[in-house]
């Protein structure tokens, strides 16, 4: 029994590090950047009055709307799908020559990434089956049922603090540039400072677009007005009407716009 399980395990792990599975996942990684930079797109055009969804299921009711939209969307679907199974294949079976604090680490980082993508994922599809909706809507739709649970206020605000500090990460990841352990950096000076550029203000912007999101789930939950919590369209549109919001605004979706762009590179040089 045992070495029919093992057997198992070794088929799955050799799954997951299969060449198609592999090229599969880079196509995930590009699509996840098309969609922050429509995201950061849009954000720039809140910032300047106009009206716009500004989360990933706006980008993608945007790819929806292009020609031969269907296509793109079960593409987007199918790449998202396999870059999912990728993270949950590292989860899993990778990092076992690490140290135990490390090794925790990054099979946790590698599952909640895997989560991400399949959302990412299941967005497509419902846009591609004619089921999708407005995703502010249904995250507060979402965050009020959480709510009326047993424990569910306490639930929110512990979401929303890990969802905060999850940016707080980002944004000290993108300072510390940490991410290029991950990346087969150009050897040109100027390829590596480019891509090295996008990562830093990518990651940032990203950062402080998910602290807005868990602290928007926060404060509509201490408030009791958990219908207010609307991911991260909602925190978007929260930081447009801060002093200066605007300008905020309009640096934070420049700042997505970078994060897509060094998705897309990634697709090409990340270690996978």
């Amino acid at each position: 029994m045992k070495k029919e399980l093992k057997d198992a395990a070794d088929a799955v792990e050799d799954a997951s590090n299969s060449r198609a599975l592999v090229i599969a996942a880079r196509a995930g990684f590009a699509v996840s950047g098309v969609l922050h930079v429509l995201t950061g797109s849009v954000a720039i055009q809140l910032a300047s009055g106009k009206a716009g969804e500004a989360d990933q299921g706006g980008a993608v009711a945007q790819l929806a709307g292009q020609p031969g939209g269907l296509l793109l969307l079960w593409t987007g679907f199918a790449a998202c799908v396999a870059l999912a199974l990728w993270q949950t294949g590292n989860a899993v079976f990778a990092y076992g020559q690490l140290e135990a604090k490390k090794k925790v680490g990054n099979k946790l980082s590698a599952s909640g990434k895997a989560v991400v993508f399949a959302v990412i994922a299941l967005t497509f599809a419902a846009s591609a089956s004619g089921n999708s909706k407005n995703s502010g809507q249904s995250t507060s739709d979402f965050t009020v049922s959480i709510m009326k649970a047993p424990g569910g206020a306490f639930l929110l605000i512990a979401t929303g603090a890990a969802v905060a500090v999850v940016g707080i990460v980002f944004v000290v990841l993108g300072c510390k540039a940490s991410f290029r352990k991950d990346l087969r950096l150009p050897s040109s000076g100027t390829g590596r400072s480019v891509v090295t550029g996008l990562g830093v203000v990518g990651y940032v912007a990203e950062g402080i677009a998910l602290f807005l999101v868990g602290l928007l789930v926060i404060i509509a939950t201490v408030n009791a007005h958990p219908q207010e919590s609307t991911g991260l369209d909602g925190g978007l549109k929260a930081l447009r009407e801060q002093p200066y919001g605007v300008y905020m605004l309009t640096a934070v979706g420049a700042g997505l716009i970078c994060y897509g762009l060094y998705l897309m590179v990634k697709a090409k040089v990340a270690r996978m």
